[in-house]
């Protein structure tokens, strides 16, 4: 007899499935998904869409990011960050802004590059 009990699958809700299922879908039909743990608050699925764009979720662990990839279609895991990925990562209109919160505001530092 095991002393193991099999796990049962990670139920996903549609909050977790539905925004990455859009993102995809917004973004040339396939995206590359790359797992970052982030300590006690989950893991971060940092999604990178055939056009570039970036898109993130948290999940509350490796195997709900797993699962998540796993249930949508075109939605791929890269297994690290990596110069091919890297190279057509194209942040939106605005995603500085986003990341850099106060800094944002200040006029001393310059634009990023791809805002005018």
């Amino acid at each position: 007899m095991s002393t193991h009990a099999a796990s049962a699958p990670v139920q996903l809700s549609g909050s977790l499935v539905d925004p990455a299922k859009g993102f995809v879908a917004e973004h040339g039909g396939s995206a590359t998904a790359v797992l970052q743990p982030i300590g006690r608050l989950g893991v971060r699925v940092t999604l990178v869409g055939s056009d570039g764009i970036l898109g993130d979720q948290v999940v509350p662990d490796l195997d709900t990011a797993k699962n998540l990839i796993a249930t949508i279609d075109g939605l791929t895991e890269a297994d690290e960050w990596n110069r091919e990925l890297t190279s057509i990562v194209t942040p939106r209109q605005g995603h500085w802004a986003k990341m850099a919160g106060w800094v944002a505001r200040q006029t001393r530092f310059p634009k990023a590059r791809n805002e005018s």
